[in-house]
């Protein structure tokens, strides 16, 4: 791995970390401070978002701040016949990297507030309506991210994609995970914010659905990129490109 790769994976890993720890430490204290379910997620959504654009404007100019395996396959797929695009070593680097540290951060958010290290969530999330509101979520998570890029705005990528993060809290049935990697690393937690095991591999699948249908929206609003446009769907130096 080069040195330039090994930072940009660096970048992933903690910044994908740094953000499951916001998502669940928020979630804890939350709980903790109010017994009122929809005070709870107003304040684990209000610090997601807060912590979301914070977290792509660091470190959206090492890595894209993908902190998504879905974000990272989707940039993969659209860049992949055009000089700067992702390549499938980068994919094959940053996916296990965005895992490690969701892991690093539901342990880090649980050691904070003396919970057990490692502790699967019991939150069972197994339902129909939950997935298809995955599916939502990430349809419109990667058509606001690549619909940016199309149209020359990824500078807005934090404020956009954290306030599109916090609007779908509240407006899908599943709180909007939208990220594999995200949904593994709360799965060991058994906290507000968890998620049963048993329930990952549905909502991963919804994800990478919703993932594919959020290119199709984007072809279908943009049209196909003129060949004459080569510059990666999400440069390695341009910030803005995650996901809770």
């Amino acid at each position: 791995m080069s040195a330039l790769l090994g930072r940009r994976v660096a970048a992933e890993a903690i910044g994908t970390g740094l953000l499951v720890a916001v998502v669940v430490g928020s979630g804890i204290q939350a709980t903790a401070l109010s017994p009122d379910v929809g005070v709870q997620l107003l304040a684990n959504s209000l610090a997601t978002v807060f912590g979301l654009a914070v977290l792509i404007a660091l470190f959206g100019p090492v890595s894209g701040a993908h902190f998504n395996p879905a974000v990272t396959i989707a940039a993969w797929f659209t860049g992949r016949r055009r000089p700067g695009g992702l390549a499938l070593r980068d994919v094959a680097a940053y996916v296990p990297a965005q895992v490690v540290g969701a892991i690093g951060g539901a342990v880090l958010a649980d050691a904070m507030f003396a919970r057990p290290l490692v502790k699967f969530s019991t939150h069972d999330r197994f339902a129909g309506h939950l997935w298809l509101g995955e599916v939502v979520a990430t349809t419109g998570l990667i058509a606001l991210i690549f619909g940016l890029e199309r149209v020359g705005r990824s500078a807005l990528a934090p404020a956009a994609v954290a306030s599109y993060i916090g609007a779908a809290y509240w407006f899908t049935s599943s709180t909007s995970f939208a990220n594999p990697a995200v949904t593994v690393g709360r799965a060991f937690t058994d906290t507000f914010a968890g998620i049963a095991p048993a329930s990952v591999a549905p909502f991963i699948a919804a994800q990478l659905l919703g993932a594919g249908l959020g290119l199709v929206v984007v072809a279908a609003v943009y049209g196909r990129r003129a060949p004459a446009a080569d510059h990666a769907a999400v440069p390695h130096g341009e910030p803005g490109l995650a996901s809770s």
